[in-house]
């Protein structure tokens, strides 16, 4: 099921709310570091990245960190955060540019997401069995 943030995400008017939120909990640890982590420099994120972490500033994991962060960062608003924090009933206060009619969420930015399903159907001659197990798949999961 999705969860409560990914439908909020998925709402024009409070996805950047949304991502700001995942992202901090997310990265809490960079946060820990320097509370205003989304407006380091490059060089200065990945500074914090090795230090909390531990790695090279070269390795693939230390830059798939940097990108990752800065990917979902494309997506949060920052403006007027504590306020809307501290208020849950406060609007967003997103240019309306960023917003489209609210039927869908164009993701422009290069993060992606999708789900994939392995199945290991047993080894069966009767049809019906494979008719049990699509049919279940149908109604439980293609809502």
């Amino acid at each position: 099921m999705p969860t409560d943030r990914y439908k909020r995400f998925r709402n024009t008017g409070q996805s950047g709310r949304a991502a700001r939120e995942a992202l901090r909990e997310g990265y809490k640890s960079l946060y820990e570091v320097n509370e205003y982590i989304h407006d380091a420099s490059d060089k200065d994120l990945l500074g914090v990245v090795v230090q909390v972490t531990g790695l090279e500033p070269n390795s693939a994991t230390s830059k798939a960190i940097v990108a990752s962060f800065k990917a979902l960062k494309e997506f949060a608003t920052f403006d007027d955060a504590e306020e809307s924090e501290n208020d849950p009933d406060a609007e967003d206060t997103a240019d309306a540019d960023d917003r489209d009619d609210g039927k869908h969420v164009t993701l422009t930015k290069g993060l992606g997401l999708s789900y994939t399903i392995n199945l290991h159907l047993p080894s069966t001659s009767d049809i019906k069995v494979f008719d049990a197990i699509f049919r279940s798949l149908r109604e439980n999961l293609l809502q």
